[in-house]
This record gives C-alpha cells, structure tokens and sequence, in this order.
C-alpha cells in the first residue's frame, strides 16, 4: 500500500556511505518468527534471525516479550536506517495466538484497515501488505514444521503510535483508517536520498556504457524489473535502479546515451510519466482522475463516454480501481498511457539517440502493455 515518506525539507544527509535500514514487514516477520516459537517452545530467540526475499539474513533484537497460556507476543523496534522514514524507531508488536481456521492476519492498534478498493487487498482486511503477508506465512509454516503441529495461528500485527503517524502519510486519503500499513518487498529500507539516489543512476549509467551494453533497464520497483528481466534476460549490470527519478535517468542519457531503455512500471506510475511528470514519489506527482477520464473519453471512440462511468472515474481512489473500472467496460487504457508516458520520456531526451519503449506491469508480473520501440 502506497505510504509517503516523511517531508525531507530540512533534513540532513549523513556524512559518509548511508546506511540501510529494514522494513516494517521484515520487523513484523521476526517478531512472528519469535512470538510463534516462544507459544511453541517456551523461549523466544533473541536476536530473531529471518531469510529476506534476496537471501539477506539479518537479525533482530527483541524490545519486548510477553508469554502466555493461549498467545505469545514479541515487539522489534524498526531501525530504518538513514532514511527519513516516519516509522523509524517505532515499535513493530506482534501476537500470536491459536486459530481453527489457518492463518489469519489480524491489524491491531496503530496497523490501518482498508475501507476503499483499488489496492492490493479487499476491503476490511488489515493494511498488511501482500509480500509481509507471504513472509509471515513462510515463517509460520517453517516454524510448525520444525515443531510437527499444524500451522494454524492468527497473528496481530500492531504498532503503538500508528495511527497518529500515519495522519502524515496517504494512508487517510487512499482509505486506510486507523494506523499505518506494514510495507516492505525486499524487506530492507534503502535510504532516501535524490542526490546519492540519482548519483548511483548516473554511475550505473557509465558503467553500463563502458561495458559496451545497447539496451537498458529502468523499473519503478522490483516487480516491475523482474517482469523486464523475464522478458528481455537483462544481466545485472544492465539493470538501472530508476526508482520514482525518471527524470534523473533520462536527463543523464540525454547527455550520455545508450542506444535503447525500456523503462518498466505499474500503471500508476506510468500513468505520472504519461501526465508529463518526471519525478513519480507519491509526495511529489500525483495521480489526476481528471487528465484518466479526459483519456478515457478519447478513448472509446465507439460511443460516448457514460456520465455514470465518469462519475466513478472521476471518485476513484486509486489508479488501479480506474484501470478496473475502464476494463471491466472493454475500454483499453493501458496503450494511450504508455504512448504517452514514451512520449514524455522523448521530450526529456530531446532527440538524443536513445530509443525508449514502456512496459507496464501489474502487481501480479503479468505485461498489461509494451509500446516496443520507435513507437511500435
């Protein structure tokens, strides 16, 4: 679930190399891991080691531990790193207790609900997203296995304070009331910074052009990239960390040029890029339902587009619920926004010799649109 950063005005940037942090999805899975062990043992680990989804092992220390008859609960106190984020140094509880029915995912005091769709879960269920989902249910079923009982446990992810932090998030406005969301896909917190962000493009852009490579990547976040990569096999080095600096990138190749980029993301985002924005942070660029009903419009050319259609577009909460919204009416968004986002990526580049194509990306990996190159 999308969750803005803290304001970095006035922040400073640490001297020397910066330093990474972990998400709140990887504290909630070490504080899962260490509650479920301590129902099942008697003892909680500490520290509380976890595997990430890239192989990372780290540890975590336990802030607190409380045992009981029927629920253990176990806290970690979430270190972001250096980066700005609003969640550094919160408290990340979880509780584990039986259940008749699996696993069970439960928000509690400060861990939001979602009260509107157009995000990656339904309506009513915790604000914990998919991938923390996945790992937490890795862990329980690692666990079980090791001591032979069923993995039947709910857990309650809360986090004290939750609620009155995420007032400084989008959380309210993409409807998910009562605290924050448990975030995270790789489990680790890079920190924000544009200027040691965009420098790190810049470089992965020398070294991909010293290494004679003709065809780059630049994804919006890592389900996007690992679509490209199954599609085009891009090795490592050819595997820019574009992020939300779009504009970073293109200006640079502008200056610097490799002959092709492909640039990968989720409907949202493009749809910024689409919008002619070049910077697509969630603080910085947003989503206009006005400029996605404009379009739609355009679009259907069949027949005119229905009042009732573009009331709905026009309230949505989120670009995905548009992209639902239009398709569920056999209206095909996804191709006018990728030539338009194609076309915004050309206008940076200024006629530079770098061809560009858009992939977009569901949350899924599946491609929904690839403009391919020279607008093919």
């Amino acid at each position: 679930m999308p969750q803005a950063d803290e304001p970095d005005a006035g922040l400073r940037k640490p001297d020397g190399p910066l330093r990474r942090g972990w998400t709140t999805g990887a504290c909630a899975t070490a504080a899962t891991k260490a509650a479920l062990t301590a129902l099942l043992t008697g003892k909680f680990p500490d520290p509380v080691s976890i595997t990430l989804p890239k192989g990372e092992q780290p540890a975590f220390a336990l802030a607190t531990e409380k045992l009981e008859r029927n629920f253990a609960q176990a806290a970690i106190i979430k270190d972001a790193g250096d980066d700005p984020d609003i969640t550094h140094g919160a408290m990340i509880c979880v509780t584990v207790e039986p259940s008749e029915v699996g696993i069970v995912f439960a928000a509690g005091e400060g861990v939001g609900t979602i009260t509107l769709e157009g995000l990656p879960l339904p309506v009513g269920h915790a604000a914990i997203n998919p991938v923390p989902r996945q790992l937490m249910t890795n862990i329980v079923h690692e666990v079980c296995a090791e001591q032979s009982v069923a993995p039947n446990f709910k857990i309650t992810v809360s986090i004290p304070g939750g609620e009155a932090l995420a007032q400084k998030t989008w959380n309210p406005r993409l409807g998910i009331k009562g605290g924050l969301s448990i975030l995270g896909t790789t489990g680790i917190v890079h920190p924000f910074s544009c200027s040691s962000w965009i420098h790190s493009i810049h470089r992965g852009i020398d070294v991909a052009r010293a290494a004679g490579i003709n065809h780059v990547l630049g994804s919006t976040g890592s389900t996007s990239e690992d679509t490209a990569i199954k599609v085009y096999g891009f090795e490592a080095i050819a595997q820019l960390d574009m992020g939300d600096f779009a504009g970073g990138l293109l200006k640079y190749l502008r200056e610097h040029p490799i002959d092709k980029i492909t640039i990968a993301g989720g409907f949202a985002k493009i749809v910024k890029l689409a919008q002619g924005a070049v910077d697509l942070h969630s603080g910085r660029s947003q989503v206009d339902m006005n400029f996605l009903a404009a379009l739609t419009e355009k679009t259907d050319v069949k027949s005119p587009l229905n009042q009732n259609l573009k009331d709905q577009i026009l309230n949505a909460n989120t670009a995905a619920q548009v992209l639902d919204l239009t398709r569920t009416n056999n209206i095909d968004l996804t191709a006018p926004i990728a030539d338009l986002a194609r076309q915004t990526a050309l206008n940076v580049l200024r006629g530079a010799p770098v061809d560009v194509e858009i992939m977009i990306v569901d949350r899924k990996g599946n491609v929904l649109h690839q403009t391919g190159f020279n607008g093919s």
